[in-house]
């Protein structure tokens, strides 16, 4: 399937990205029409968002004392970026107090870009997981998209006091600095395991154990990284910066979680509909895919909870 007039072709990406934001928002316009319900769960997620702000602002006033530290192996952009085999780019360390660096898109590139900013126990992430990680999956098999994951930490408060926002994404960060091609099948382990919200969520323990079994190693060194959380500074920090302006190559703003970007263009429609995010990254991609590497919705969209 092709996307575009036969003229896309012979525009610049940047030209391409113009014509697909028009196009984006006339899709999104046309969904919100339509689909009341669904719309009533994004609002949901951004309200929860703002109050997430509020939430990590009190957090940074509490640990405002504590240095910063060095960021894991592999996230030197905050995120770690998974491409064709679900292989992890690699990349050195951010240092303590250094600027992150982003991860540069090609202008000439036809991989179609998309960067995700997730909370482990949102459960709004959790829906977008289940319902989209089959078929993201499978571009990323086809070489057809790169995904960059960003951990970061806004929900602690609703962990009774155990921070499990923060513990989980630092475990995140534990793997993508000692077993970065584990990345992919941990991030969806976490959310397959994902606690209720306003409970302890998970021991360290129980996150190592899910950790490991998902193919995380060595053992002894994630073990180690989740207990003595290595990268719970860097983890704050990442979140304050995430929360700082535009993501990188974007305009867009993280006001919640998840926060999904795609070539540049912020997702705003239904967290757990497959069909409108294909047609959305099809929307975005412009003319830039060929026929037998554009995504194809997955014909199973998650069910919408009764009012």
């Amino acid at each position: 399937m092709t996307n575009g007039s036969t003229g896309d072709g012979h525009l610049s990406k940047n030209e391409r990205r113009e014509a697909a934001r028009q196009k984006a928002k006339v899709l999104r316009e046309s969904q919100k029409r339509k689909d009341k319900a669904r719309r009533f769960f994004l609002q949901g997620g951004l309200i929860f968002g703002s109050l997430a702000v509020i939430t990590i602002v009190a957090l940074v006033i509490v640990n405002s004392q504590r240095p910063a530290g060095p960021g894991p192996l592999n996230m030197l952009s905050d995120g770690i970026k998974i491409s064709q085999g679900l292989k992890a780019t690699p990349t050195a360390a951010l240092a303590a107090d250094s600027t992150p660096v982003p991860n540069k898109v090609a202008e000439d590139s036809d991989v179609i870009d998309i960067q995700i900013y997730v909370d482990y126990l949102c459960p709004y992430c959790n829906q977008f997981e289940d319902a989209n990680n089959e078929q993201i999956e499978s571009w990323l098999d086809l070489g057809a998209v790169t995904v960059e994951i960003h951990p970061i930490s806004i929900l602690n408060s609703n962990s009774m006091g155990t921070q499990y926002s923060t513990r989980s994404a630092n475990a995140a960060a534990c793997v993508a600095n000692f077993s970065p091609d584990s990345f992919w099948a941990v991030n969806s382990a976490l959310f397959a395991n994902q606690p209720e919200e306003r409970t302890q969520g998970l021991t360290d323990d129980e996150l190592i154990n899910i950790v490991t079994g998902a193919g995380a190693t060595p053992k002894s060194d994630i073990a180690n990284c989740i207990k003595d959380q290595d990268f719970k500074p860097w983890v704050q920090a990442a979140t304050l910066r995430a929360l700082d302006g535009a993501i990188p190559n974007s305009e867009a703003l993280v006001k919640g979680t998840p926060t999904i970007v795609v070539d540049g263009l912020k997702y705003e429609g239904a967290i757990d509909d497959p069909d409108a995010f294909a047609a959305f990254v099809v929307q975005a991609a412009g003319a830039t895919f060929s026929e037998n590497s554009t995504p194809t919705p997955t014909p199973t969209p998650a069910e919408v909870p009764a009012s």
